[in-house]
């Protein structure tokens, strides 16, 4: 019988401290983390990207997910950033979402999301676009993790993020 691993998606915003937290939860808690697909996939490309690049980020995301839930050998694992993102940026930019990432939104929920807030300054990065529009980006957040009716935490501070993001998890293991 399998063992049932529960996921636990840290998500938000450009530059929230995503990758950064992450990798930090699973050191702290010792367990195994999903790096973001579309970070390396993005540094790759050499035009725009297109919605085929956006359902290619889908694929490998949920394919690195699948790759780190196979080898875990603990109760739950992190996963810096979900295919949400995919549904969120495509449709930013291309003002639809494809359908393979629709099907697929309901059957692949995580146990637990943190939303990390705003409240870290932004960090400029080759991969990031939108500095000015983060408010806006975390109330699409908020609707969409709302729409997936999904169990998730806002992660606020600067100096206290990655000890609220413990206590979130630690309050979320107890249940």
């Amino acid at each position: 019988m399998n063992k049932i691993i529960k996921k636990i998606a840290i998500v938000g915003p450009e530059s929230t401290g995503k990758s950064t937290i992450s990798q930090q939860l699973a050191k702290y808690y010792k367990v195994p983390w999903v790096p973001e697909y579309a970070r390396y996939y993005c540094a790759a490309l050499t035009a725009d990207c297109t919605l085929q690049d956006e359902v290619n980020m889908f694929h490998g995301q949920v394919a690195l997910e699948e790759s780190v839930l196979a080898m875990a050998d603990t109760d739950f694992i992190i996963c810096d950033t979900t295919f949400v993102t995919v549904k969120i940026w495509s449709d930013e930019m291309f003002g639809k979402t494809p359908q393979v990432v629709l099907d697929e939104l309901h059957k692949r929920p995580y146990d637990l999301y943190l939303l990390l807030d705003i409240d870290l300054p932004w960090q400029e990065d080759s991969l990031r676009d939108f500095p000015t529009m983060r408010e806006h980006f975390m109330e699409i957040w908020h609707k969409e993790l709302q729409a997936l009716d999904a169990n998730y935490v806002v992660i606020r501070g600067i100096e206290t993020r990655l000890q609220n993001a413990i206590i979130a998890i630690d309050t979320f293991l107890k249940h």
